[in-house]
């Protein structure tokens, strides 16, 4: 798309390329603009010194200039209520010396709710930067029976305004049009208020005016005006970076107080009177093309009992999916590691480069990527219920328990979030305003079962069950039992702790349902595309490092000689070098010896008294210890000690082993209570030690951090130990 850059502005001169800031209401369309301009030219991170998503893309023209977009994070104003909401401020005012400020400012409006999206489209354009107005969800505007002259809204506003149905592709080619244009102009407000507030923001502008000419004063004197406690944090920032005149500020704010001006309702109704009058002539009513369809699915999806069920049926149909349609590649996968296995054992002449290969990276890394189509399927349904606009409705479903046992309306999606992975949930209560609902949300969102959780809870169910007829309802129902128990004490510990360690007042949830809409397939693909990627990077990594640790740890010290074990044979390799007259049980009892003498089988003999209770085993106990980096890896971490993919003869799969796995006096180690147990311990443990450092970041106390990963750990314990236990005192096995 073409661009030239504007000789007026001189900071995207020196950068080189133009800088666009996409701003919009959560839920406008505005993340889904950006993709759609910016495709796989992507680069996300956070914010220096905060957890807010930060995502920058680019764009080309047909020339080869290069534009670059900032998705700023989603707001419904420049006077922010929210953490994040104040980072899309500071970068829209240039404010933050680790983003560049905008030169122009894309501003996402909903085509179906003008008036509240229009109001955050005004004070953009009080900035003074060249702005683009950009219409989404024309088609659900449409058959609303909403017909918008957009013609109108660009002689009202006075800046170019872009319809678009993404969905469908319209206006996408208008829009990169739009923006490439070299002498985009800033507009002069359209818009008075009252007088006082117009003499008041005059006089703090003319100070900001004169701090190297700064364009978007106006828009900045206005948010200070609004800020009446210059002892927050929120004020303390601005004050840094903007030459404020306290004085003035306070002599004003006082002069409205004693004249009982409501000045902060004046600036909101001027901006809403200019926005109605602006769509008496912009918009016009029709009657809709589909008569309340949204409503007459609510009556049923939103209804206590009705929608109750329903949301159970599809979580029943999206793990029994799990279990059933990802059995095929996940065997292809299996197939695939397994020949490599063979090919790297039988290339390699034996020795511990083979070993490393072979029983280290191959069965470490194999056993936890075989695991990736669970993980696509899992992310699949949770984006086609997004992109459809179902989630909203089982938040609110779910805020009818939720604000019983004191989470904040808003805790949902964090909550949600959780089910992909703790950090991001955790990371996404900045939008929660209610600091008490934030930090109960913060301390209760890892027991939310996450993606890493799902290849544990696979691999030991089918351990426990064998394949039958109903094997796959079983395993569906086991599978949902994991994840309805984690939810289930999310709930009962954020009412514990309402009561007891943080009490406060209770706020509600407010939010507004979106229009049942078509998935988008290249949403929903990117969503997969994204999360198969971060998945392979963690195997490629950290799975990967810890599998070359594990390999030495289960390797070494070598095992003494003898007449079956050479001094240099690593402790993983003693079944596959066992002669062939040895009795197979003689050769497993040799390995197990040498892999108990070796630095991971001391360690877990050592934790084993303090696991024992129950019902793991030395074994078991270090698969407990390498998981506190990703619980995944405890799946790599059974294939390496129970030698999976070893490329001999002994070769067998990980469920096999597992099954066939003995204790000391015989007995197998993974009866189902076992497994029962270590699910349970799973679902309450902390486990990733890289959700402590977030919790500290997002509540600036280790206090919270320490507590939580204690707690967590406590219950962990507890409740295996009441499975265990409890189904020994029962009769089970």
């Amino acid at each position: 798309m073409a661009t030239e850059v504007s000789e007026t502005s001189t900071a995207s001169a020196t950068r080189g390329m133009l800088t666009y800031a996409v701003v919009g209401n959560p839920n406008s369309g505005k993340t889904t603009l950006f993709n759609a301009l910016t495709g796989l030219r992507q680069k996300v991170a956070n914010y220096p010194g905060v957890t807010v998503e930060k995502k920058v893309g680019w764009c080309y023209s047909q020339h080869g200039k290069k534009i670059q977009l900032i998705d700023l994070p989603g707001t419904y104003s420049l006077s922010p209520r929210s953490r994040d909401e104040s980072i899309a401020r500071d970068v829209l005012f240039g404010l933050r010396a680790d983003t560049p400020a905008p030169d122009r400012v894309i501003c996402v409006v909903d085509a179906c709710d003008l008036q509240r999206n229009l109001y955050l489209a005004l004070q953009v354009i009080e900035l003074g930067l060249p702005t683009i107005v950009v219409l989404t969800m024309m088609d659900l505007a449409k058959k609303a029976g909403h017909v918008i002259d957009v013609k109108a809204l660009h002689a009202e506003l006075g800046v170019p305004v872009i319809a678009c149905a993404l969905r469908d592709g319209v206006g996408l080619l208008e829009l990169k049009l739009a923006i490439s244009v070299a002498d985009l102009k800033p507009v002069a407000r359209r818009w008075r208020y009252a007088e006082p507030i117009e003499a008041a923001v005059a006089e703090i502008h003319e100070k900001l005016e004169t701090d190297q000419g700064r364009t978007h004063a106006w828009a900045e004197a206005e948010t200070l005006l609004q800020l009446t406690d210059f002892g927050k944090e929120e004020v303390a920032h601005l004050d840094t970076n903007l030459p404020v005149d306290r004085a003035a500020v306070t002599r004003w704010q006082q002069q409205f107080e004693r004249d009982q001006f409501d000045w902060r309702r004046s600036i909101v109704e001027s901006r809403y009177d200019f926005t109605g009058k602006m769509l008496d002539e912009a918009l016009h009513s029709g009657p809709p093309q589909s008569k309340n369809f949204s409503d007459r699915v609510d009556e049923v999806l939103t209804h206590p009992v009705f929608g109750s069920f329903f949301m159970a049926a599809i979580m029943a149909l999206v793990f029994y999916t799990i279990f059933t349609l990802a059995s095929y590649p996940m065997d292809l996968i299996e197939g695939g590691f397994g020949a490599l296995s063979e090919w790297v054992g039988k290339t390699l002449p034996e020795g511990a480069l083979s070993s490393l290969l072979v029983d280290g990276v191959i069965a470490g890394v194999g056993g936890v990527v075989i695991f990736l189509p669970q993980i696509l399927l899992l992310f699949f349904f949770i984006s086609v219920m997004e992109e459809s606009g179902y989630l909203a409705r089982m938040a609110l479903l779910l805020d009818r328990v939720m604000s019983k046992v004191g989470l904040h309306g808003r805790s949902f999606l964090p909550l949600l979030s959780g089910y992909a992975c703790a950090i991001p949930g955790i990371m996404a209560t900045r939008t929660i305003e209610n600091e008490r609902g934030r930090l109960i949300t913060i301390l209760v969102t890892p027991w939310m079962s996450c993606s890493a959780r799902l290849p544990v809870y696979s691999l030991l169910i089918a351990a426990m069950v064998p394949d039958s007829e109903h094997g796959a309802w079983i395993k569906t129902g086991l599978m949902m039992a994991m994840y309805a128990l984690g939810t289930l004490f999310v709930f009962l510990f954020a009412w514990i702790f309402k009561k007891t360690l943080i009490k406060g007042e209770q706020s509600a949830l407010v939010m507004e349902l979106p229009t049942y809409r078509a998935p988008m397939v290249r949403a929903v693909l990117g969503v997969m595309w994204e999360r198969s990627i971060l998945f392979l990077k963690k195997a490629g990594t950290v799975i990967l490092a810890i599998s070359i640790v594990l390999w030495f740890l289960t390797t070494y010290p070598k095992p003494p000689e003898s007449p079956e074990i050479k001094a240099d044979t690593p402790a993983t390799e003693v079944v596959a070098n066992t002669p062939a007259a040895a009795p197979a049980e003689g050769g497993t009892e040799v390995a197990s010896d040498a892999l108990a003498n070796s630095y991971a089988g001391r360690m877990g003999k050592w934790m084993e008294p303090v696991i024992a209770p129950l019902g793991f085993d030395w074994k078991i106990g270090i698969g407990l210890v390498t998981s506190f980096a990703a619980r995944e890896v405890f799946v790599g971490t059974m294939s390496i000690i129970h030698n999976v993919g070893d490329g001999e003869d002994n070769e067998q799969p990980l469920l096999d082993a597992l099954r066939s796995d003995k204790r000391d006096d015989g007995s197998p180690v993974f009866t189902p209570l076992t497994c029962l147990s270590l699910m349970v311990f799973y679902v309450f443990a902390l486990q990733c030690l890289s959700t402590i450092p977030v919790t500290w970041r997002e509540t600036n106390s280790w206090k919270w951090a320490l507590f939580q990963l204690g707690y967590m750990t406590a219950v962990a314990y507890g409740m295996s130990f009441l499975v265990y236990q409890g189904g020994r005192l029962l009769g089970f096995s």
